[in-house]
């Protein structure tokens, strides 16, 4: 791995693991070390702070380097139950809930959620912590009276909503540039081929006097068509039975202009319709096999969308019999486009979607994968 690539990995790690909307980046035991080094931050911030509460009466406790090491220790071992609980409860509650479902959440209820999560895991976790400091648990509790309890509840409260806040403006930071990246690149996608539209109208407009019933079919063709990719506009989510409706109406719309030059299928596995991926994900490789793979083509020839599971992935493969990806490309290339899509997929999911293009001898196979959620399916 290259310095570059491991800054990026790291990069996007830490910002799926500050951010509740992203999904977690890098290998597992990423996330769980990035949990342990906030923790061991967390215990020096009270280690520091407990020298100096101690201090104020005038102690040398800052020259006594065992009493740090002792009071860091101690802290750590706290920090790291009540952190690895957190996390914990997290990687089980979320996909027991589902990260669709957690999204779809009003601002309060999903504020409710992460708030609560962490407070429920200093309530449980700070005594269980604090127990494992202590050598005689008996002694600790004869000792400590009520007082000393509530007050250092009260500011591991204030510590988890201090860090609450922290996290939910970086998580909102994170989120806002995510939106505007999926806006601005859904908005160049929508202006990439301005002319399919002024061409498909021209088209009608030709066939009502030649051929009326090809073109009110061509109309209907491109209603669906147009319905289909408002809707796509107006959300950032989709789902793969929404994108695959997107691409069939497209299909037959082409279908209509280029006649038996065009032939197409759609296929998905049973009880993926539900799976969810970014609008307007597919419909740039349905343009890309049409336009750049068979409308050079005189005879024209064959799209093939099929999805399917892929372990703990969603895969969907676009297929056509046309030029192949070797060909030159048309209209300053389809390079734009899928520059777009991988940058979506990358502030989104990091490494772990992808979309790659090979040849399929004949033809071109653009291939896309992306994480599935656990109740993505039904």
């Amino acid at each position: 791995m290259t310095s570059n690539t491991a800054r990026r990995t790291l990069s996007l790690a830490w910002q799926s693991w500050i951010s509740n909307d992203l999904d977690p980046h890098g290998p597992g035991w990423l996330q769980w070390l990035l949990t342990l080094l906030f923790c061991a931050v967390v215990a020096l911030c009270l280690t520091v702070l407990g020298v100096a509460l101690n201090a104020i009466d005038g102690s040398s406790i800052w020259q006594r380097p065992d009493l740090w090491l002792r009071w860091f220790g101690k802290n750590l071992v706290v920090s790291c139950v009540i952190g690895l609980l957190i996390h914990t409860m997290f990687v089980l509650l979320i996909p027991a809930i589902g990260k669709a479902r957690i999204r779809g959440w009003s601002e309060t209820g999903r504020t409710l959620f992460f708030g609560g999560v962490p407070l429920a895991g200093v309530a449980i976790g700070w005594p269980t912590g604090f127990w494992l400091v202590r050598r005689d648990a008996d002694d600790w509790l004869a000792r400590v009276d009520g007082d000393v309890v509530v007050g250092i509840l009260l500011m591991s409260l204030l510590f988890s909503f201090v860090f609450f806040q922290i996290f939910s403006a970086r998580s909102r930071q994170v989120v806002a540039e995510r939106r505007a990246l999926e806006a601005q690149l859904k908005l160049l996608q929508a202006q990439m081929e301005p002319h399919f539209l002024f061409n498909t109208l021209a088209g009608v407009q030709t066939l009502i006097d030649t051929e009326p019933d090809r073109a009110k079919r061509m109309l209907e063709s491109f209603t669906d068509y147009l319905r289909a990719t408002v809707g796509s506009l107006r959300t950032e989510d989709s789902t793969l039975a929404a994108e695959l409706a997107l691409a069939d109406a497209y299909l037959a719309l082409m279908r209509e202009r280029m006649e038996d030059r065009l032939r197409y299928t759609v296929q998905a596995d049973e009880g993926l319709q539900h799976a969810r991926l970014p609008a307007l994900m597919l419909q740039p490789l349905v343009e890309n096999a049409i336009q750049h793979g068979l409308e050079p083509k005189v005879e024209g020839g064959t799209v093939r969308i099929g999805a399917r599971r892929d372990g703990d992935a969603l895969l969907v493969e676009v297929c056509d019999d046309g030029r192949g990806p070797e060909a030159p490309p048309r209209r300053g290339g389809h390079g734009v486009a899928l520059d777009n899509l991988r940058q979506r997929l990358r502030g989104r999911w990091g490494d772990a979607a992808s979309l790659t293009l090979a040849p399929a001898a004949p033809g071109t196979r653009a291939t896309l994968r992306i994480p599935l959620e656990a109740n993505e399916t039904r």
